[in-house]
């Protein structure tokens, strides 16, 4: 189906004369509702000139509901107290009490290490003391000296000029030296085993 100049005429002046997108579609024929939609947008006529069509009973409808007041909460009544018995007169009225508030979350600064936080996968002992050595004789490359032959491996907070990347040769196929390529890659059932 195209959109013949015809059928671009029929549409204005059912659109204008506030026709749904349906009916339009069932008097054009071969058209779905979506089309006519598309239609209309594509030819800027999504506002209604004419009038009495739903969108008209829409808009008179909508003051109405939002003439509504809405209800104020009920406060809660407060616990009641047991009477003190007449010998007993309290020294002073105790302090109305403050409800709780619930704790924040702590929001840390951007450029502040993150506390540690624990993992489904924890690393080995052994492979953290190797890649620790390892850190200790890399080349400490920035991003823009990063090549496919140096270890991407990550090193520091981003946000601070503390950052670096490891720089060490990389494992063939990897894109880590041997060392960050053990605590990446990690065979399946030693991380299954983990979880257990």
């Amino acid at each position: 189906m195209s959109w013949t100049d015809e059928r671009v005429e029929i549409l204005k002046k059912m659109w204008g004369e506030g026709q749904s997108a349906s009916v339009i579609a069932k008097e054009l024929g071969g058209v779905t509702r979506n089309a006519v939609i598309g239609k209309v947008h594509r030819l800027g006529l999504s506002n209604r000139t004419g009038g009495g069509g739903k969108a008209a009973s829409k808009e008179k409808a909508a003051p109405k509901a939002a003439a509504k007041p809405k209800a104020a909460p009920k406060p809660k009544p407060a616990p009641k107290k047991e009477a003190a018995p007449a010998s007993e007169a309290p020294a002073a009225a105790p302090a109305a009490e403050k409800p709780a508030v619930p704790a924040r979350k702590q929001i840390i600064p951007a450029g502040q290490p993150l506390p540690p936080q624990p993992s489904a996968n924890e690393v080995s002992p052994e492979a953290l003391a190797k890649v620790n050595e390892i850190e200790k004789g890399a080349k400490k490359l920035n991003l823009m000296e990063l090549t496919e032959k140096t270890c991407k491996w990550p090193i520091g907070d981003p946000a601070t000029e503390e950052f670096w990347f490891c720089g060490l040769p990389v494992q063939q196929g990897k894109p880590y030296c041997e060392a960050h390529v053990s605590v990446a890659f990690q065979p399946m059932s030693s991380r299954r085993d983990r979880k257990r």
